[in-house]
């Protein structure tokens, strides 16, 4: 059974052997906040309840998402699960962090309804609604990677069939050029995204 520490310490090998730089201070201040709140916590496995998130923001290390990003995953579930806020989130790693961490919180509160609701153009709209950046929906795919390979009741080719869906809605939503002008910032943001390539060998590899 995987450990926190073990986690920890390799997503810390993978930052310090990333070529981009980290904030490896705010990172590990994130670390140390999921712990905290997360203490008590266990999945199904048996596993710390912490050792998802940090699961989470090991997938995005991979794919060389920024700072805030892997903060972001580390604390994502911070305010849904435990006792902690928003306005902790704020206080402890200031506003981008937080609106990450409460776009992903919505994206869970989100019924899609029927399978045509569901369709690319629409959750587009909603991810724009919620707070205009694509990383959001990129956390979310990490956390939902993670959860199938987690999910050992669960036959694999259920899990590629559900993955592959998911991505396709993805693609969609960061690859898009047809932005009106409101949507200038998630455009932009595109440029800042991990090449779709990256995404893909999530699920085939």
């Amino acid at each position: 059974m995987i450990t926190k520490d073990a986690l920890i310490e390799e997503l810390s090998q993978r930052l310090e052997e990333s070529e981009k730089e980290y904030d490896l201070s705010a990172i590990n201040h994130a670390i140390t906040f999921a712990i905290l709140w997360h203490d008590g916590q266990f999945r199904s496995s048996g596993e710390e309840y912490v050792c998802h998130p940090l699961s989470v923001a090991i997938i995005l290390a991979e794919i060389g998402m920024d700072t805030p990003t892997i903060e972001a995953a580390i604390l994502h579930d911070a305010v849904e699960d435990t006792e902690a806020t928003l306005k902790d989130l704020l206080r402890e790693f200031g506003r981008e962090v937080t609106d990450l961490v409460d776009g992903v919180t919505k994206i869970d509160k989100l019924n899609f309804g029927t399978y045509e609701e569901q369709q690319a153009e629409n959750i587009r709209k909603m991810l724009i609604a919620l707070g205009k950046d694509a990383r959001v929906i990129i956390i979310k795919l990490a956390d939902r990677l993670h959860n199938m390979r987690t999910l050992s009741y669960t036959s694999k080719e259920k899990q590629k069939r559900i993955a592959q869906d998911i991505l396709s809605i993805i693609y969609t939503v960061v690859t898009t050029d047809e932005y009106p002008p409101d949507e200038k910032q998630l455009k932009e943001q595109k440029e800042s995204l991990p090449p779709v390539e990256s995404l893909k060998k999530w699920f085939t590899e």
